[in-house]
């Protein structure tokens, strides 16, 4: 009997990903380390401002990847991850709003919004939202909820295509509009705003930033992890069934519908932590934040650094996020215009995105060039004898 060898199992990234992903990782541990512990005249001081921006981008990056989940492996295209960004903020914002306490402009156990609006005690819906707990519970469970009935019912009816991305943009706008309503006890046009404290904390100390910050960078790596495991498994080998052969795949006998609700659903809770560590680091949630744009924001980040591939969307976040925070800044009225030329780019020249991009040339640096030796000289192919016919 011929022994059997074991194989070595490949971790869940190819060697030069995790490199590239732990290198990633210690860079972005550092920058606190810097801001904390280096002189502000050192050139190597990272400033608040620079903790904030990153802290708010790695949300940003927790959202993309979110999004490419669902869309980079199991096809489903979402034009509606903002309203789940939204959702987990405003859950998080409710405790934010409570732990204010008296210190507002008007003093009052009220936040100022509901005692400019006459308001005479919370809404039934504000109950034990004072309780960090609940809150967090809240970021989970409302984005989630809300994902799983509209997913049911959506891929029940075979919704999918571009008619499921228009019905998730309308979902979108509509709740979009109903934020913005002064009567619905969020705040209106203004949302939430003008956060004192989180868990007895200042929230604007440089040590609660940091926190905040480190608390993100956790979330962001353990969650690219998940996903990893997840598309690796037998179930990702489902998803990625669902997205390339759907039809072949209820011929072999599974049932799409909860493979889909679950993925959608995972995607949705994602993308409301990610909303629920952005809001204590940018200090405010409104409703401009479920508007369309910022769902097809989502896209572009994915497509920019390269569908299905996870660590991509997280490239293209910061990426796309750094040239809006600079072009802003240099020529605020031009951005949109830059973002639409970036995403024609990408589309035409770079249908893989950045790390695709990256990938290509690091395979053209692993394949060896042929050998000079290898090859015949032309002096030598002329010099070789014609083999000669036999004589007749």
């Amino acid at each position: 009997m011929n022994p059997v060898i074991a194989m070595p199992r490949e971790g869940l990234f190819p060697r030069p990903m995790a490199l590239a992903i732990l290198a990633g990782s210690l860079i972005l541990l550092a920058l606190p380390v810097l801001n904390m512990l280096v002189a502000p005249g050192s050139p190597f001081y990272v400033s608040g401002y620079t903790i904030a921006l990153i802290g708010k981008f790695m949300c940003y990056a927790l959202a993309a990847l979110a999004l490419d989940l669902v869309w980079g492996y199991t096809g489903i295209l979402s034009l509606g991850h903002g309203l789940f960004f939204a959702l987990g903020g405003y859950a998080h914002g409710m405790y934010l709003m409570r732990a204010i306490g008296r210190d507002g402009v008007y003093q009052s156990n009220l936040p100022d919004f509901m005692v400019f609006l006459d308001w005479k005690a919370y809404p039934w819906y504000w109950s034990f939202t004072d309780n960090f707990w609940y809150c967090m519970a809240l970021v989970v469970l409302v984005p989630g909820l809300l994902a799983f009935v509209f997913g049911y019912f959506a891929f029940r009816s075979r919704i999918k295509g571009v008619y499921f991305s228009i019905i998730t943009q309308a979902m979108t706008y509509a709740c979009m509009l109903l934020f913005f309503r002064n009567n619905t006890g969020f705040g209106g046009n203004n949302g939430f705003t003008d956060f004192k404290r989180i868990l007895g904390y200042v929230i604007t100390t440089p040590q609660t930033r940091v926190t905040l910050y480190l608390v993100t960078l956790a979330f962001l790596i353990g969650s690219l992890l998940l996903c990893r495991w997840i598309v690796r498994s037998r179930l990702g080998r489902v998803l990625q069934a669902v997205r390339d052969a759907e039809s072949r795949l209820m011929f072999l006998g599974y049932n799409p519908l909860w493979f889909k609700l679950f993925v959608w659903t995972l995607s949705a809770v994602l993308c409301g932590i990610a909303g629920a560590l952005y809001v204590p680091q940018v200090g405010i949630i409104n409703p401009s934040e479920m508007s369309p744009a910022n769902s097809i924001e989502m896209v572009i980040w994915a497509a920019v650094g390269g569908r299905g591939t996870l660590l991509g969307p997280i490239i293209g976040a910061f990426t796309v996020n750094g040239l809006k925070s600079w072009f802003t800044g240099a020529f605020p009225d031009l951005w949109l215009f830059a973002l639409g030329s970036l995403f024609i780019a990408v589309t035409l020249f770079l249908p893989q995105g950045i790390l695709g991009m990256i990938g290509k040339a690091w395979d053209r640096l692993r394949t060896p060039a042929p050998k000079a030796s290898q090859q015949p000289r032309p002096a030598e192919i002329h010099s070789r004898p014609m083999p000669q016919k036999d004589a007749a």
